[in-house]
């Protein structure tokens, strides 16, 4: 086994910036859920979070250089795209907004290079409690239990939280609910840990996003696969059995229940519908797409950051073909590699045995369905997926030095796997 560099021991003014670090992260996972108005708390925190780990020594790792190098060609697509618009505000302020995400993702990755345990528990506590509560207010909201101020936590009848859309609270919530059922298949606090599974699915649920129910069952299946196979022991294994089965009745109990409302019914038919009126015809979603390929082949350049509605009446609802037409080839051509670059580079390393194995096969199954829900939904503004791209490459540049190890043992268990 390869030696690993040891982390430097937390005493001193290390220990104190780095609690004050810890409530940054903390803070900057919560935050993620409110973002109603630009800039939101996230940005706030964000810039805050940023420039103190930079004033206190944030290296960025040769492993991380993929990473930086595609986004800074995503952006520069961008910056170079939206000269031709540049007399209109929302396009330069969307650019200058891609640009501070690509950014966060670039920083996620970074700090983790350092207490990369520590970081990461408290990076994510901050966002699970960001999902409870954007959970208990849809929810809430959806059963209109908050009185007359419901209707501002609704559109179209389905939950959008404390979120401007239904389908990125349901997208939000897949990544916490997945570390949830990681633990109850680790059986630690299952009790708690169900209830609070529950909330979120309920959420989930509610915002009737068809993208978000599908990520969610794909990657939990990943998951629990992920979990079964790199169990060390039948016991293990056994448990993650009997967890899947009596999960699965829970979960069909929950829904039989919600489904026994008739309004949830009624939207729940029609959102279940797959042959929904707004995907079909010229300017349906689909047809949306065969425009915006045959445009995108005729603009190099792309025709600059949200134009393409101008065109074709929505946007496109697909964040590989959006690359193309708001930044042109270079950023379409890098958001593709991004992509293709990083499922590659993290599927070696679902079996490298980490410290952080079992968060990393969340992250991995987080980023795995997010990206093939960005087929079918613009991502490029998510603050979740910026999050998960940067967590996921920490990772990874963190996990190189145990590639030469034996993949026998049991990795040390996170508090939230």
């Amino acid at each position: 086994m390869s030696a690993v560099v040891a982390e430097p021991p937390v005493t001193g003014p290390y220990l104190a910036t780095e609690k004050l670090r810890g409530v940054l992260l903390w803070l900057i996972g919560f935050a993620g859920a409110f973002v109603f108005i630009e800039p939101s708390p996230y940005e706030i925190v964000g810039v805050v979070a940023i420039i103190l780990f930079a004033a206190n020594g944030l290296s960025l790792s040769a492993a991380l250089a993929p990473l930086i190098l595609l986004l800074i060609l995503l952006n520069v697509g961008y910056a170079t795209a939206v000269v031709q618009v540049s007399d209109q505000a929302k396009p330069v302020i969307w650019v200058l907004v891609s640009a501070f995400l690509a950014m966060t993702a670039i920083f996620y990755a970074a700090m983790l290079g350092s207490s990369t345990q520590r970081r990461l528990d408290l990076l994510l506590r901050g966002y699970v409690a960001a999902a409870l509560i954007a959970s208990a207010v849809a929810v809430a909201a959806y059963f209109h239990l908050m009185g007359g101020a419901s209707d501002m936590f609704l559109l179209y009848d389905r939950a959008r939280g404390t979120f401007n859309d239904p389908n990125v609270l349901g997208a939000f919530l897949v990544l916490p609910s997945l570390l949830m059922f990681r633990r109850l298949l680790a059986g630690r606090r299952v009790i708690r840990s169900t209830l609070m599974l529950l909330l979120m699915l309920a959420g989930l649920f509610l915002s009737f996003s068809r993208g978000a129910w599908g990520q969610f069952a794909f990657a939990a299946m990943l998951v629990m696969s992920l979990t079964f196979v790199t169990s060390s022991s039948v016991r293990e294994r056994f448990r993650v059995v009997v967890v899947a089965v009596l999960g699965l009745l829970v979960l069909a109990g929950a829904v039989a229940a919600l489904l026994s409302i008739p309004q949830v019914a009624d939207l729940f038919t029609q959102r279940a519908n797959l042959e929904q009126s707004y995907d079909f015809g010229r300017y349906g979603r689909f047809g949306r797409y065969a425009l915006g390929a045959e445009t995108a082949l005729e603009h190099p350049f792309g025709i600059g950051p949200l134009q393409f509605a101008s065109l074709f009446t929505e946007d496109p609802h697909n964040t590989f073909l959006n690359a193309f037409m708001s930044g042109g080839w270079l950023t379409g051509f890098a958001y593709f590699t991004l992509s293709l670059v990083t499922l590659a580079m993290s599927t070696r390393l679902v079996f490298v045995r980490t410290p952080w194995q079992p968060i990393y096969h969340v992250v991995y199954a987080a980023y795995v369905g997010v990206v093939a829900e960005s087929a079918i939904i613009d991502i490029d503004h998510w603050r979740h997926y910026f999050l998960i791209l940067g967590v996921l490459w920490g990772l990874m540049a963190a996990s190189r030095p145990y590639l030469p190890a034996a993949p026998a043992g049991s990795p040390t268990r996170s508090v939230l796997a």
